[in-house]
């Protein structure tokens, strides 16, 4: 399932750099989506590599890059700029499963 979700997970941020790219409404509103999808795309990407040995981190990669590109992605797409504050929760636990990463991969 992990892989799964990483690979729609993929295929989103790909979409979504490319509306930034050539149909975002204004300068800022294409920022947010390449922003979005180059954090998204990236984890994804991580979570498919370590997801045999390093489950939970994955999956916490996977729902920070999600929480963190969607609010950016809201904010494209007209929602209002306070969810920009639940962005960084997203990079948080983004942070939080790199160093669970780690420490597995430390113990190992």
């Amino acid at each position: 399932m992990i892989g799964f979700i990483a690979a729609v997970s993929a295929a989103l941020a790909v979409a979504a750099g490319a509306f930034g790219a050539h149909a975002a409404a204004g300068q800022q509103e294409a920022e947010w989506l390449r922003t979005g999808g180059l954090y998204q795309l990236t984890h994804a990407i991580a979570a498919l590599a370590i997801m045999g040995v390093a489950r939970g981190p994955a999956l916490l990669l996977l729902g920070g890059s999600a929480l963190f590109a969607l609010t950016l992605y809201a904010m494209a797409f007209g929602a209002p700029r306070w969810l920009g504050a639940v962005t960084p929760i997203g990079g948080t636990m983004l942070i939080a499963g790199w160093l669970w990463a780690a420490w597995i991969y430390l113990r190992g």
